[in-house]
């Protein structure tokens, strides 16, 4: 882990970091000025959804990191939490 996640992680008690982890899935559609992405991590069994300004190459089969705060999202009557540790 790099100094500088090191020192974000240590001013944020909530937020969660992963290193490594394989993506299975990766899909990215337009939502007004963003690119919202949605992966599903090897192992794991909830997507990790993230915005951006710019579109992004596919990244099925590539190892990423990801900083995140957990989060609750009610879909269809079901709680879904991402939480991918």
């Amino acid at each position: 882990m790099n100094k500088d996640v090191k020192k974000l992680l240590s001013g944020h008690d909530e937020l969660i970091h992963s290193e490594a982890k394989k993506v299975t899935s990766h899909v990215q559609r337009e939502d007004d000025d963003w690119f919202l992405n949605t992966l599903m991590i090897e192992g794991v069994d909830v997507p990790f959804k993230y915005k951006r300004k710019k579109p992004y190459r596919s990244l099925v089969g590539q190892r990423v990191n990801l900083t995140y705060y957990r989060e609750t999202e009610n879909i269809a009557g079901f709680e879904i939490w991402n939480d991918i540790n």
